[in-house]
């Protein structure tokens, strides 16, 4: 939660800094800079809001909690990311055909770089706390930082360039590069969370992992089938079907499920596991063999 507040605090001052810079120069690009900003602030207070309603506990409405409410966040970021990749390519046109000379202030343009220096190390945190805590808020905001932080790169570059040369039609044409890229950077943030929404299993590596685990601590089980496995926010949901011996008791098969759960959670972290225990005449001979 501190981390979404924080998120909101640095926005706003970043929007400052990059406005101030904005205004000292008239500068396009550095505008399109500031633009984006906004969407900064904007995505910050969704994920603070998306926070925490996901971490409101189960009810009767929602039985399996509220994680997915951090997918809607990364959703909405990403609308708010290509709203103002259309905002800063109109800009761009029109900067191109009523061009204008404007004031490559090196006050601004140190600004401007400040600015961008705040922005990287608090997506440095935000990328590595979202993957700690496991935590699609907090990863989407940090790589739509780290993506402003790069386009803002490139504009520094661009300005410098132009006030060095004299073209002034560079400045336009560089935020019209900016706009593009964010546009293709807000497009897969949406792509990714809309896959979380629609129940995407786990990554490769990540399912090997689970099957892996629970062929190691299944023994007295015969086979284990049907393994079924999703994401929503920081929580893996992990179901399947635990083939035990007829003769097995209820004890004993509830032994081997505790057995593979602990397991499970230890590697995978908060996790929601569900297993179907099953008679030998219930066997696939497919799926995940005990070792």
């Amino acid at each position: 939660m501190r981390l979404a507040v924080g998120s909101i605090v640095v926005g706003l001052v970043v929007l400052g800094l990059k406005f101030a810079a904005y205004w000292l120069t008239g500068s396009v690009a550095l505008y399109s800079d500031a633009l984006e900003s906004i969407v900064n602030v904007a995505a910050a207070v969704a994920a603070l809001v998306a926070i925490r309603l996901s971490a409101k506990p189960a009810d009767r409405n929602h039985p399996y909690g509220h994680h997915k409410a951090e997918y809607f966040s990364a959703v909405i970021e990403g609308v708010l990311i290509i709203v103002a990749a259309l905002s800063i390519a109109r800009a761009s046109y029109l900067a191109i055909v009523t061009p204008h000379d404007p004031d490559f202030s090196m006050l601004g343009i140190g600004i401007n770089a400040a600015a961008s220096v705040i922005n990287g190390i608090w997506a440095a945190v935000l990328i590595r706390q979202g993957r700690v805590r496991r935590s699609p808020a907090l990863a989407a905001d940090g790589r739509h930082l780290l993506t402003d932080v790069v386009s803002s790169v490139g504009v520094l570059a661009g300005v410098i360039l132009a006030a060095l040369t004299g073209y002034v039609l560079l400045d336009p044409i560089l935020a019209l590069f900016v706009a593009v890229n964010i546009l293709w950077s807000g497009w897969v943030l949406v792509k990714s969370s809309v896959g979380g929404l629609m129940d995407e299993a786990v990554p490769p590596e990540a399912l090997e992992t689970i099957r892996t685990l629970i062929s190691e601590n299944a023994a007295g089980a015969i086979e284990a089938h049907d393994l079924r496995t999703r994401q929503a926010g920081r929580v893996t949901f992990i179901d399947f079907h635990l083939v035990v011996p007829g003769e097995l008791s209820v004890l004993d098969a509830h032994a081997i499920c505790d057995r593979i759960e602990a397991a499970l959670r230890a590697e995978v972290g908060e996790a929601t596991i569900t297993i179907h225990v099953e008679p030998e005449d219930k066997a696939k001979h497919t799926g995940v063999v005990v070792l």
